[in-house]
């Protein structure tokens, strides 16, 4: 799912590099931040629609029927994949590769619930390496 694109941005990234390498040391520091791969939004919602989270929570009820992870990203400067793993009660329940496009991504997965996973629960995200790049932490009840 794309959530924004424009040639414009990209270009006006490229600028940024060119003067940030000629004007201070703050504008190197956001031109090299330009490269690498930012999460900037992570939640637990109840729904996904308009590629916007809907109903952010920590407590979700077993009978909403699915929980979902979502994920923003910018800058994704490359093509790459991401991770979602969901554990239940520290038990790797699933892996979910999910792929990004630059220049700005937002994507998401879903579990279904059963009446079995009532109890805690974390989604690890992780790059293409396997680094962590945020744990999330929610529970499912009666």
């Amino acid at each position: 799912m794309v959530y924004f694109k424009s040639k414009m941005a990209l270009g006006g990234a490229a600028i940024l590099l060119c003067l940030g390498a000629f004007c201070d040391k703050d504008g190197l520091n956001r031109a090299a931040a330009a490269d690498k791969l930012t999460l900037t939004s992570a939640v637990m919602c109840e729904d996904v629609q308009e590629r916007l989270p809907l109903y952010e929570g920590v407590v979700f009820s077993i009978g909403i029927g699915k929980v979902f992870c979502y994920t923003l990203f910018d800058p994704v400067p490359e093509k790459t994949v991401i991770t979602h793993n969901w554990y239940n009660r520290d038990n790797l329940s699933t892996k979910i590769k999910l792929p990004l496009q630059t220049p700005r991504w937002t994507t998401y997965s879903a579990i279904q619930l059963r009446e079995s996973d009532k109890g805690p629960w974390r989604v690890e995200i992780t790059d293409s390496e396997g680094r962590i790049l945020q744990v999330l932490r929610f529970s499912v009840t009666e």
